[in-house]
């Protein structure tokens, strides 16, 4: 046991450090504290896991369950810790060929084009994403005028990923064929609702194993 917790240690202290820096090119003092609860939760799970099935010790799906629990609740720590620390927001006012660079990413404006639907009219921003001079996405953000109410909607682009998602909404039309634009960068956010449903998974587990459904025989009658 004190060799186990000894390597959750270990390996708690270097994930901590190493992943934000291997993910973000930056430490944050919150994300590290927040990278140390969750590999801790995630290693001791794992390691108990494996300890057990290499010992060959009987396993309920009850037990499979918390294990999915606790890994559930890392995986969401993970998300909150990333991208509560290392998402960004930008205002920019952007028009035909302007670049803005986000976290390694770059957002090229190409151009508007209007846009006609049942019962709106408006406009849509088509804006380009590279990554290291590789395209990742192009954003279509819309801005809506309805016929019958009058009301201006805005409808964010959103690229979502495994590690990162990108939105970009599309403001007020500017001078000089200029547009308001707000760019977001957010890491990890999908882990966050990912983690929950680990987290479901585990107690779906635990109902389901069998020694929680025996059936009780009805006492006979007087």
């Amino acid at each position: 046991m004190r060799k186990l917790l000894l390597t959750a240690l270990v390996s708690t202290l270097v994930l901590s450090v190493l992943l934000p820096w291997l993910l973000e090119d930056k430490i944050i003092a919150m994300t590290v504290v927040g990278m140390a609860m969750a590999c801790w939760i995630a290693v001791l799970a794992v390691a108990e896991a494996v300890q057990r099935v290499s010992r060959g010790t009987k396993t309920s799906l009850s037990y499979w369950g918390m294990v999915a629990a606790h890994l559930g609740l890392a995986v969401t720590i993970t998300g909150i810790a990333f991208s509560q620390n290392y998402s960004v927001e930008r205002d920019v006012r952007m028009r035909a060929g302007d670049s803005v660079t986000i976290h390694d990413y770059r957002f090229t404006f190409r151009e508007v084009r209007d846009i006609t639907g049942p019962n709106y009219r408006g406009g849509v921003a088509l804006i380009g994403v590279t990554r290291h001079g590789e395209p990742e996405a192009v954003l279509h953000a819309e801005k809506r005028l309805y016929n019958t109410s009058r009301m201006v909607m805005t409808e964010a682009a959103i690229d979502g990923g495994l590690t990162r998602d990108l939105y970009a909404a599309l403001g007020e039309e500017l001078d000089n064929g200029a547009w308001a634009v707000r760019l977001y960068y957010k890491p990890f956010v999908r882990w966050i609702w990912a983690g929950g449903l680990l987290m479901a998974l585990g107690g779906l587990l635990c109902l389901a194993d069998p020694r929680y459904r025996r059936r009780k025989p009805l006492p006979e009658a007087g």
